[in-house]
C-alpha cells in the first residue's frame, strides 16, 4: 500500500479558520498515524498484546456513552429483564461489526471513509459525509445531555445552563491530546474499570441488589417483543450500541499502531485486533446489562423508591430515568455519595465520548471530503450543532425530556447504520479489496445476518420512530 510522499502532503501549517483540502492519499488521523511501535510479530503473546491494545477501548467508549445509559435504564425501568436479550444481541453484532473495520484498516491502510471515496462513484461523497455528519451529531447529543444531568447532580445548575456549559469541554479535549494516543487509551481504560468495578459489586456481592440469574437466563435466551413501545427502545438501544461512526474510526485508529505489510505481520495484526475487540465490547455488554439490570431492580412494577435518607423518589410516565439512575448506586454507596459518584461516571462517559466523536469526525471529513480543521474547531461546531436542538426542547418543555432525546438520538443512529454497514461489508467481502484477507465463511455469514437483521429492524420500527420523535420535538 502506498504512502504519500513528501512532496505530496502539504508543508503549510492548517489555518483554524480555514478549510485545508488534502492531497490524495493523506494518511488516516495524520498526527497519530504510525505512532506506536509494534514488536516484530515473533515476539511473546504479552508483548504484542500490550502494543496492539486500545483502539478497541477508544471505540468501546461510544458504547458506554449517556446515550447507552438511557436506553439501558428506560428498558429496565419499563420491562425489567425483557430486553435483555436486545443488549446481548447487539453486543454480538459490534464485535462482528468492529472487527470487520478493524480487518479493514490493518489490510488496505484506509479508512472506511477513504475507501468510500476511492472506490465509490464522485457524487457519493457529499451524502455519505453529510449522512455521517448527522450520525456524529446525534451521538453528540447524548453526550451533552449526559454531561448537563452530571453538571445538574453535582453542582445544582439548571440543566439549560448546564447544556451551554458543555460547549467549553473542548478545553478537556486539547488538554488530552497534548500527551499523546496512548495516555488517552490510558484514562479512558481506568474510567472504565472504574465504572464496571462498582456494578460488578452490586450484581455479584451485595445480597439487597442481587438479581434472579435464572430469569435473566430466561430472558436472554427467549427474545420478545411483546409489550407496546418495545420495539421502540430496542431499535434505540442497537443504535446505542452499535454505532455508525465507530466504524469509521476503528478502521483509522488501528493504523496508529506502525504496522508492517508482510503477510505474518498481517495476520498478527488482525488476530490481536480482533482479541482486543472482543475483550473491549465484552466488558461494554457487561456495563450495560448490569445498567439495565440495576435499574430493573430498582425501578420496575414500583411508584416510587425510599432512600436510605428517608426521602421518597416518586417515578411517573414522566420520569426523566437518567436522572434518578444514581439510585442504582445508593445501596454500594449510600444515597449523597452515590448521586456524586454517578454523577462522576456519567461525566466521565460523556467527556471520554467527546475524544473518541472528535476523533471520528476528523475521519469521515478527512476521509470522505480531504478536508481538514483544526481539532478544536472541528470538536466546537460538532458541540454547538448538538446544543443548539437540546437547548431548544429543554427551553421549550423543560427539564423532563432528557431521557426522551437521549433515545431518540439512539433511534436517529440507528436509522443511520446502514448507510455504514453496507459499504464496510461491501468492502471486505471483496477478495479484489482485501485479497487473501477478505472476510472468511463465518464472518461473512455473521457479519451480513446482522447487518441485514438491523436494518430490518430499523424499517419495521420506522413509523413508530418517527411519532415517538415527534412527540419529543412537540411535547405532544
Amino acid at each position: 500500500m502506498s504512502t504519500p510522499s513528501g512532496e505530496a502532503r502539504r508543508s503549510t501549517p492548517v489555518n483554524a479558520f480555514t478549510i485545508e483540502s488534502l492531497a490524495e492519499g493523506h494518511l488516516s488521523l495524520e498526527g497519530v498515524h504510525g505512532t506506536v511501535q509494534v514488536p516484530d510479530y515473533q515476539a511473546g503473546f504479552w508483548q504484542q498484546w500490550r502494543a496492539f491494545v486500545g483502539p478497541a477501548i477508544l471505540v468501546s467508549v461510544g458504547y458506554m456513552d449517556p446515550g447507552n445509559w438511557g436506553t439501558d435504564l428506560q428498558a429496565g425501568a419499563r420491562f425489567k429483564y425483557g430486553l435483555l436479550w436486545v443488549v446481548a444481541l447487539a453486543s454480538i453484532m459490534a464485535i462482528f461489526m468492529q472487527i470487520i473495520s478493524a480487518r479493514l484498516g490493518v489490510v488496505t491502510g484506509k479508512d472506511l471513509a477513504q475507501c468510500c471515496r476511492d472506490w465509490y462513484p464522485k457524487w457519493t461523497r457529499w451524502p455519505n459525509w453529510l449522512i455521517s455528519e448527522v450520525a456524529i451529531g446525534a451521538c453528540d447529543l447524548a453526550e451533552v445531555l449526559g454531561s448537563a444531568v452530571a453538571l445538574n447532580l453535582m453542582f445544582h445548575i439548571p440543566l439549560f445552563w448546564a447544556v451551554i456549559i458543555t460547549g467549553l469541554d473542548v478545553l478537556l479535549l486539547l488538554a488530552l491530546q497534548r500527551y499523546g494516543m496512548r495516555t488517552v487509551e490510558s484514562v479512558i481504560l481506568v474510567l472504565i474499570a472504574t465504572i464496571a468495578v462498582c456494578y460488578f459489586i452490586e450484581i455479584f456481592v451485595l445480597p439487597q441488589t442481587r438479581p434472579s440469574f435464572l430469569e435473566m437466563g430466561s430472558a436472554l435466551l427467549t427474545p420478545r417483543l411483546r409489550q407496546a413501545g418495545m420495539l421502540y427502545v430496542a431499535i434505540g438501544i442497537i443504535g446505542a450500541t452499535v454505532m455508525p461512526h465507530n466504524l469509521y474510526l476503528h478502521s483509522a485508529l488501528v493504523q496508529s499502531r506502525k504496522l508492517q505489510k508482510d503477510e505474518p505481520s498481517i495476520r498478527r495484526a488482525i488476530q490481536f485486533n480482533t482479541i482486543d475487540s472482543i475483550a473491549a465490547l465484552s466488558v461494554a455488554f457487561f456495563i450495560n446489562a448490569a445498567i439495565l439490570v440495576l435499574a430493573a431492580i430498582v425501578f420496575y412494577g414500583k411508584a416510587s423508591v425510599v432512600v436510605s435518607s428517608g426521602q421518597v423518589v416518586h417515578f411517573t410516565a414522566a420520569s426523566d430515568w437518567i436522572r434518578v439512575a444514581y439510585l442504582t448506586l445508593a445501596p454500594l454507596l449510600g444515597t449523597a455519595f452515590a448521586s456524586t459518584l454517578f454523577a462522576i461516571a456519567l461525566l466521565a462517559s460523556g467527556q471520554s465520548s467527546t475524544i473518541t466523536g472528535t476523533l471520528a469526525g476528523q475521519v469521515v471529513m478527512e476521509g470522505f471530503m480531504h478536508w481538514r480543521i483544526k481539532p478544536w474547531l472541528r470538536r466546537l461546531i460538532t458541540r454547538l450543532l448538538a446544543i443548539l436542538p437540546a437547548v431548544f426542547i429543554i427551553g421549550v418543555r423543560g427539564e423532563g425530556s432528557v431521557t426522551d432525546l437521549l433515545t431518540l438520538s439512539q433511534v436517529v443512529l440507528a436509522l443511520q447504520l446502514p448507510f455504514a454497514m453496507f459499504p464496510l461489508l461491501h468492502f471486505t467481502s471483496s477478495r479484489k479489496r482485501m485479497g487473501a484477507w477478505k472476510n472468511g465463511r463465518f464472518l461473512l455469514v455473521a457479519a451480513w445476518t446482522s447487518a441485514i437483521l438491523i436494518t430490518a429492524m430499523d424499517v419495521s420500527g420506522l413509523p413508530e420512530s418517527l411519532r415517538a420523535a415527534w412527540q419529543v420535538i412537540t411535547g405532544s
